[in-house]
C-alpha cells in the first residue's frame, strides 16, 4: 500500500461499461513524514468515498481488482482506505483535522 493525497478527480464520459458509476480520483504520492508530495500523479478509482485534499492509501495491480467496487473491474489503482493518522518513531506525524 501507498500513500498519497486526493488531488482532484478525474471525468470520463465514455468509458468501459463495466467501470460506469465508479468515482476516479486524480492521486500524488506523499512523503508520509511530511506529507508532501512527490511529483508523482496516478488515476485511482474509488473504493470508500474519499475526497479532494484527504490522505488516503492504495492498492495497485490485481489488489486494485479485489475490493467489492471495483471485483472484476479494469483497475490497477485503488483507493482502499482514507488515513486518520500516522505514527513514525513513537510521534504523531500527521493526524486528520
Amino acid at each position: 500500500m501507498i500513500l498519497a493525497r486526493v488531488v482532484g478527480t478525474v471525468v470520463s464520459t465514455r468509458k468501459e461499461p463495466k467501470m460506469e458509476g465508479i468515482k476516479f480520483l486524480l492521486l500524488e504520492k506523499i512523503h508520509p513524514a511530511t506529507q508532501e508530495g512527490r511529483g508523482e500523479y496516478l488515476v485511482a478509482m474509488d473504493s470508500v468515498g474519499a475526497g479532494t485534499g484527504e490522505v488516503v492509501f492504495f492498492v495497485g495491480g490485481s489488489s486494485s481488482r479485489m475490493t467489492t467496487v471495483t471485483e472484476g473491474k479494469p483497475s490497477d489503482a485503488t483507493v482502499v482506505a482514507i488515513v486518520d493518522e500516522i505514527e513514525m518513531n513513537g510521534k504523531s506525524v500527521f493526524r486528520k483535522g
